[in-house]
């Protein structure tokens, strides 16, 4: 949208690994950024202050997805006390290491609510925000490679970040209109609490299975998530980033040459 000067950002989950480094780079954009953790109030509190030593305003909420439809509530009070909302950064998740025949339904239902029907609940108020604003705006999902890909031991996961992509490509075209724009971010290995690897540098680890030959930096997936969020990214609609190091190319290249069973126990 011609014109769009993004200053107001929520990015949920950030308080730590990937939604940390995005509250981080959206400030540096010269966004003033709201902030929501689930158990790690000091995680989002350290996030804050960071955003605030750039020199943009913090202001800090609990978020928990599986509210539902309350987390909304969350979304609309953290876009009145920034006075307006342009930037969108659905990062809130959670996973599950449980093979199919073996994961409860409760598994199911908590994977699914968390990654799936929160993000829709606290999209949809976020383009309800953007829309009535009449500025345009900027809609960014963290999804996943396996919004792409499958893996062993991840139905619940896999299934919740398919739909979270499907839900922002439809509405790339819905609300398009309004000149907001829906995009996906798909990270593969990152170093983040998530993947166990809090704090530590991804280049001191090899991974041959990735081209790249290591994990990813959570501020290497930032920074897509901050150019999508850019008036540079005005013409990017509906498309899923893949910020993985290659990871996605690998199929037949990866299935050619394993050697043995392993990959079936996840």
């Amino acid at each position: 949208m011609a014109g769009f000067a993004p200053k107001t950002a929520i990015v949920t989950g950030s308080d730590s690994g990937i939604g940390r480094a995005t509250a981080a780079a959206l400030a540096r954009a010269g966004m003033d950024v709201g902030i929501t953790w689930h158990t790690d109030q000091e995680g989002a509190e350290r996030t804050a202050r960071e955003v605030r030593s750039l020199g943009r305003r913090a202001v800090v909420a609990q978020l928990d997805t599986t509210d539902l439809p309350g987390c909304a509530a969350v979304v609309e009070r953290l876009a009145q006390e920034l006075g307006g909302l342009d930037v969108f950064v659905n990062n809130s998740g959670t996973g599950a290491n449980e093979k199919f025949l073996e994961t409860s339904y409760e598994t199911w239902r908590k994977v699914v609510a968390t990654d799936l029907d929160g993000a829709f609940v606290c999209i949809q108020r976020a383009a309800q925000l953007m829309a009535d604003q009449g500025q345009g705006g900027r809609i960014i999902a963290v999804t996943s490679v396996h919004e792409h890909q499958p893996r062993v031991g991840s139905a619940a996961y896999d299934a919740a970040k398919h739909g979270l992509g499907g839900l922002i490509k439809t509405i790339a075209l819905e609300l398009a209109e309004h000149g907001i724009t829906a995009n996906s971010v798909a990270p593969g290995e990152i170093a983040t609490p998530m993947t166990g690897q809090t704090d530590e540098d991804p280049h001191e680890h090899a991974r041959p299975g990735i081209p790249l030959n290591r994990p990813g930096d959570a501020r290497e997936v930032a920074a897509v998530i901050a150019f999508l969020a850019s008036p540079d990214a005005a013409y990017v609609n509906g498309a899923s980033w893949a910020v993985d190091g290659g990871m996605l190319q690998m199929g037949p290249q990866a299935g050619s040459h394993l050697t043995s069973n392993d990959w079936r126990r996840g």
